[in-house]
C-alpha cells in the first residue's frame, strides 16, 4: 500500500507523533529557567511596600448612597462591585473590598471584605 492508499486517519496519527516528539526534545526535563525568579520571591512583596488589604471601613460611609458615589479605587484588583443578588464567585480574598448594591435601586447595600 503506498502513500494513495493511506487512510486519513493514519497521517493524522503521523503527524501528531513527529509534532510530539519534536516538542518534546525541545522542553526541558528540570525546574525553570536560571532567568526567572522563583516562585516564593515573584510573589513576595518588595521591601518597603505594604500587603494591599480590604478597606471596608474606610468606605462604609457609602451604605446608602448611590453606587455612582463609589471613588474611583488606585488597584481595582483589589475592589469587586457587584449587584447584591448577581451571581459572583464565592472565593475568600481578605485583601478585597466587596461593594454591594441593590439593582432595582442602584443604592449601596453593603461594603465588606472578602
Amino acid at each position: 500500500m503506498g502513500k494513495a492508499g493511506m487512510r486519513p486517519w493514519a497521517f493524522g496519527l503521523a503527524v501528531t507523533l513527529s509534532l510530539c516528539a519534536h516538542a518534546s526534545a525541545q522542553t526541558p526535563l528540570q525546574g525553570p529557567s536560571p532567568q526567572s525568579p522563583p516562585p516564593s520571591l515573584a510573589q513576595t512583596p518588595s521591601a518597603g511596600s505594604t500587603p494591599p488589604r480590604c478597606e471596608a471601613a474606610a468606605l462604609a460611609y457609602l451604605v446608602g448612597r448611590p453606587k455612582s458615589e463609589i471613588p474611583v479605587p488606585v488597584d481595582p484588583s483589589h475592589r469587586r462591585v457587584a449587584c447584591a443578588t448577581c451571581p459572583a464567585s464565592q472565593d475568600y480574598r481578605p485583601d478585597r473590598t466587596d461593594i454591594l448594591y441593590d439593582a432595582n435601586t442602584g443604592l449601596i447595600t453593603a461594603v465588606t471584605c472578602g
